[in-house]
């Protein structure tokens, strides 16, 4: 299938898309630094949100969770949706849904209105993050894309640390809606960057090829969503048995498993149907093919396991920095800033690292630059640590992501035809979200239950003289470590506060010792991935790419 890198009709407008590709980047990356931003501004905007509009406990976990959920859930549909009708053209109906959604939640007046606008925003989301990988494999070529790949990589890590710190300082100095609101100037910029500097791409396709797999696209969306669901609910609802805020229980039993068993069976006839549409040359949500190509299938493994250690790690790191050392929620984003500045750093000279050593050597030198920050991060961090140890050792945490981010995703979608980047880029980010659900999961556990366990632990004797603090330690773990604060200022319960410190701080190291270990697992498996070129890297901007049948197996 021919496939032209703009569809506006002619060479005039063909050139001008070439000559101003630099500035089509701008608006691409800045589609990934809205949508990761928003991701990470509103958790720091959560105490203000409650005190605002009120809103219960449950209301605001999902508020929260309904964003990630739909965000999963529907990367791989609008993936193969994009190849089809056009990924520029998703990708700006995703933004204007975005920036539509933005202002439904910065007006909200009600809990319900909040979460409504939050899952448009996930809908939103789910169209332009594969879109924006899908654009930038097929405007750019060659050195080009490597450098184009490594802008997007720091964009990500970047703004996963500059969103709390902007949420912070909108919270204190203006308002939370305004962490939403934020959305609607930069969604501007964003259209109009699209519409004067992206070629249209898309997938011709005829035959039975063109119906598009419904099918496919309801199992893949159940699957994920359960899964996803699973994954973050987890802890609050039981793994196994059923928690007092479950929302529903078959006997004693958490809907978690259920969840999980449903992901199981949707996800398992999801291959299945793939199989079949392909083999009666059909059209299909992913094309499993793909997985033939040892980079793509060995790549996204890697970047599961990856985003498992990497943004497991956001989520200990603002809370210890809150209630640990004292920070404000615009302290704490200061806090994290270093892992942006190493992030951005590292995309100065990612490039040419990749041209001398290959970009998966380059995914290497990153990965043990992530281990052996967080190791040390997890080895040193005290209750009375201060931000100058923390800050050495984020930057180069950061300087770790931005190389190995950027370089995994070049690696990733190095030999997927142009044709089929849509099906690939969503393919990649759904393993980078279920990657990082699977990290929020298992070390947010870990650091909670450590936060729990340990301050009972510590201050067991003077509970069992005086029953009546064991609500108040109880507090601490129903905050989330937010009450800490509040106990240290009163002299009874100050002792409550100095163990709560303790258990927090102990719970932020073993989170950093299991993210370390996941992303050693990521190290090793990147061993299987050998350094390839990709079909189009000496490719001159403009041509054609190869034709790909549905069923052709890839390269």
């Amino acid at each position: 299938m021919a496939i032209e890198r703009s569809t506006d009709g002619g060479a005039p407008g063909t050139s001008r898309y070439i000559r101003y590709r630099w500035w089509g980047l701008l608006a691409i990356s800045l589609g990934v630094a809205m949508i990761i931003m928003d991701a990470t501004i509103v958790s720091v905007a959560v105490p203000s949100i409650v005190g605002d509009l009120g809103i219960s406990s449950t209301q605001i976990q999902w508020v929260q969770e309904i964003y990630t959920l739909l965000f999963a859930a529907l990367l791989l549909t609008w993936g193969r949706i994009a190849d089809r009708v056009g990924r520029r053209r998703v990708m700006l109906a995703g933004v204007v849904l975005f920036v539509a959604a933005s202002i439904l939640c910065a007006l909200a007046e009600s809990g319900g209105v909040l979460i409504l606008g939050r899952a448009i925003q996930g809908l939103g989301g789910s169209m332009i993050l594969p879109t924006t990988l899908a654009l930038l494999n097929a405007n750019f070529q060659g050195r080009e894309r490597g450098i184009a790949f490594a802008v997007w990589g720091s964009t990500i890590g970047g703004m996963a640390a500059i969103g709390p710190l902007l949420g912070g300082w909108l919270t204190e100095n203006a308002s939370w809606r305004w962490a939403f609101g934020i959305n609607i100037p930069v969604g501007v910029l964003i259209v109009g960057g699209l519409l004067l500097f992206v070629a249209e791409s898309s997938e011709p396709v005829v035959g039975a090829a063109q119906r598009l797999d419904l099918g496919g696209a309801a199992l893949s969306i159940i699957g994920f969503g359960a899964l996803v669901f699973g994954l973050i609910e987890g802890r609050t609802y039981g793994w196994w048995n059923a928690s007092e805020d479950a929302a529903f229980q078959v006997g004693n039993l958490s809907p978690v498993p259920l969840a999980f068993l449903l992901a199981v069976l949707a996800l398992t006839c999801f291959v299945l149907l793939q199989r079949s549409r392909t083999a009666a040359g059909k059209g299909v949500i992913l094309d499993l093919s793909l997985f033939r190509i040892p980079s793509f299938a060995n790549g996204n493994v890697t970047a599961l396991i990856v985003s498992f250690g990497e943004f497991g790690l956001i989520l200990s790191l603002p809370l210890w920095f809150q209630n640990v050392l004292g920070f404000t929620a615009f302290q704490a984003g200061l806090a994290l800033l270093p892992l942006a500045v190493g992030s951005f750093l590292a995309s100065g000279g990612v490039a040419a690292l990749a041209r001398r050593f290959s970009p998966i050597l380059v995914v290497r030198m990153g990965l043990g630059l992530e281990i052996l920050s967080i190791a040390a991060l997890a080895l040193l961090i005290r209750p009375d640590s201060t931000a100058w140890l923390t800050s050495p050792i984020l930057l180069v945490y950061g300087i770790g992501v931005g190389l190995a981010t950027a370089q995994l995703t070049s690696v990733v979608l190095a030999e997927v035809p142009i044709a089929k980047s849509g099906q690939g880029s969503a393919t990649q980010s759904t393993a980078r979200q279920t990657g990082s659900a699977l990290g929020i999961a298992v070390l947010g556990t870990a650091f909670f239950t450590t936060l729990r366990t340990g301050t009972e632990d510590r201050v067991a004797d003077a509970v069992a003289g005086n029953p009546q603090l064991g609500a108040v330690v109880d507090s601490v773990n129903a905050t989330s470590g937010g009450s800490i604060s509040a106990l240290a200022a009163d002299p009874q319960t100050a002792f409550i506060a100095d163990a709560a410190r303790e258990a927090m701080t102990n719970g932020a190291s073993l989170a950093g010792w299991i993210a370390a270990a996941a992303l050693l697992i990521g190290f090793l498996t990147s061993l299987r991935i050998k350094p390839v070129i990709g079909p189009r890297a000496g490719e001159p901007a403009g041509v054609r790419a190869p034709e790909e049948g549905p069923g052709a197996s890839s390269p």
